[in-house]
């Protein structure tokens, strides 16, 4: 493919342990640089600290990646109005608006716009715009936890406006045939491609054969603060975890990540729960982990800490929702059931089964490799932009 001009919008730095998105814009960046692509990225940075971490990933000598802090939100009057009408564009700075519409004053080939928030800079150039859309909140139920006005006004707007900015573009990325579906029902003269997040197996270290715990270990690990993923933690908390308990009694549970303690502070006192909240690094977790049980009540999206189990080798037993855009299969790749009985049973199974915990890990980790490496995505995004 010729080597295109690139313009590539990102809502965190692409630090490859960073936000989950950002093991995506990791090797997006990396992989599109590699292919002779002159590209220049605009990311919005919620902590000033990534931004020294993100420069020195990627210098200004081989990348042109510009990072730009999220400014403070106000939170007057007409700020609320605007988040209203315009939902999570405070994320993108004056400065961040300003330089991208310096650089689209210029000749490009492609504007890459990743997440559907990001299609709020693309409104005018939409049609050598592409954006890559990884989650719907009307997906996701993210409101339902809260009916109060606010909540009930926030989920009105959040609506409307996705539902604004996917019949405005003409190109769309998703990451699931599912998704696909549910956006081509909104805008059905969009072409609609289906590309799989990429992450980079090399960060992630596979154990031929993974050492066993004497009291097995069920973990969840993700951020809490997201809607399917505290979903998840609930019902594993209320409905699964007092039966698996119970039937595996020398079993423990760990439940690992961003704002742990904090949303789940009604269940500290669970017998044989521990709680890890913010911990810098995920991965020692997951391998002490034996089995890990994601099983949210709703969640549109691939979902990278089940990506990161599968790459990492750690068995999973899991919902059609977590391991969507996946190709797994019950009982190959991973245990995957929508009701509690069979989301225990599985689990069971695999907690007294060491031999069966390591055949599951070994097809996860193939699939994966074969399905969502660097090479294999970015090759699918280079399809889209020569469409």
């Amino acid at each position: 493919m010729k080597s295109l001009r690139v313009l590539l919008v990102i809502n965190s730095p692409p630090l490859p342990f960073g936000n989950a998105d950002a093991r995506w814009y990791y090797v997006l960046l990396k992989g599109l640089v590699n292919k002779g692509h002159h590209v220049t990225a605009f990311t919005a940075c919620s902590k000033l600290e990534d931004i020294a971490k993100t420069q020195a990933l990627f210098p200004a000598s081989d990348y042109d990646l510009r990072c730009y802090p999220i400014p403070n939100r106000n939170k007057g009057l007409i700020a609320k109005m605007e988040t209203l009408k315009r939902p999570y564009s405070y994320i993108f700075s004056p400065d961040l608006c300003q330089d991208l519409a310096s650089e689209l004053a210029k000749p490009y080939d492609i504007l890459h716009l990743e997440q559907l928030w990001s299609g709020w800079l693309g409104l005018e150039h939409k049609e050598r715009a592409v954006v890559n859309v990884h989650y719907l909140f009307s997906l996701d139920r993210s409101f339902e936890y809260n009916n109060s006005l606010e909540t009930r006004f926030r989920r009105f707007f959040t609506y409307q406006a996705e539902q604004k900015l996917l019949k405005a573009f003409p190109r769309i990325i998703t990451l699931s045939e599912r998704l696909a579906k549910h956006i081509n029902q909104i805008n059905p003269q969009a072409s609609i491609y289906t590309v799989p997040l990429g992450i980079d197996f090399s960060l992630y270290p596979f154990l031929e054969q993974k050492q066993i715990n004497q009291q097995p270990i069920l973990g969840l690990i993700g951020g809490f603060n997201w809607s399917p993923t505290y979903s998840a933690a609930e019902r594993l908390l209320t409905r699964l975890w007092p039966e698996i308990k119970r039937r595996v009694p020398n079993a423990r549970l760990q439940i690992v990540g961003r704002a742990a303690k904090d949303a789940l502070a009604d269940f500290e006192h669970t017998k044989d729960l521990e709680i890890y909240q913010d911990v810098p690094d995920t991965l020692p977790y997951f391998a002490k982990t034996d089995v890990m049980l994601y099983a949210p009540v709703a969640g549109s999206g691939m979902k990278v800490k089940v990506m990161e189990a599968f790459a990492l080798g750690t068995p999973v037993v899991t919902t059609s929702d977590g391991v969507e855009g996946i190709p797994a299969l019950d009982g190959v790749h991973a245990g995957i059931c929508e009701d509690d009985q069979g989301l225990i049973e599985r689990t069971v199974e695999l907690l007294n089964n060491s031999s069966l915990q390591q055949k599951r890990r070994v097809q996860a980790r193939k699939l994966l490799e074969n399905y969502c490496s660097p090479q294999v995505t970015i090759e699918q995004i280079e399809r889209v932009y020569s469409y």
